[in-house]
């Protein structure tokens, strides 16, 4: 027996897993994963956008706009590349000449933790205001840096398949697990 045919390139499968790594994001707008590798293609870490750790997503506004910038996401909001950064808990020398794959390219304040961290490979799949300031002085923290940047078109989608699990029969229900304890009761 031959083997399966295919099989998606390390890329493909890395820029993949950052786009369902995206859909934990709970910014109605914009939803961003990015997925950390070492060099003999481990994985190290995962980040999507959103609250950073110990702060409440329900909490915090979502909002693009408003008189007050206080009330709008972007003070809070954390990115995915910088969550993935803060999520590794292993050596940085695992980080060092590794590799990051984001759905959208990142902005300058995650270019310099990319470049802090010794990572010398961005895969990205978007770039979005690409004259914008931010996005310019990134390509130039970047540059100067060393790390080299690449942009990747998927050849074929990748469908996940969220719902139902495959072993489950049609007249089965699913069984969950409640996240909550139901002791945590609020006062």
């Amino acid at each position: 027996m031959d083997q399966r045919e295919n099989i998606p390139s390390w890329d493909e499968y890395f820029i993949g897993l950052a786009k369902y790594v995206a859909i934990r994001s709970k910014d109605p707008v914009t939803q961003v994963g990015a997925v950390i590798v070492a060099s003999d293609h481990r994985i190290l870490s995962l980040g999507y956008n959103g609250a950073p750790k110990g702060m409440s997503d329900e909490e915090m506004p979502w909002g693009k706009t408003s008189d007050n910038p206080l009330e709008t996401k972007y003070p809070y909001v954390a990115h995915a590349e910088a969550n993935a950064i803060a999520n590794y808990k292993g050596s940085g020398r695992d980080l060092e000449g590794g590799s990051i794959y984001v759905t959208l390219f990142p902005c300058n304040q995650c270019a310099i933790q990319i470049v802090g961290r010794g990572i010398k490979n961005i895969y990205y799949e978007k770039i979005k205001n690409e004259d914008r300031w931010d996005v310019q002085a990134s390509k130039r923290i970047l540059d100067n840096a060393g790390v080299k940047y690449y942009q990747i078109s998927q050849s074929n989608d990748i469908v996940i398949p969220v719902g139902k699990p495959a072993y489950q029969s049609e007249n089965q229900e699913a069984k969950t697990r409640k996240l909550v304890p139901e002791n945590n009761n609020k006062k």
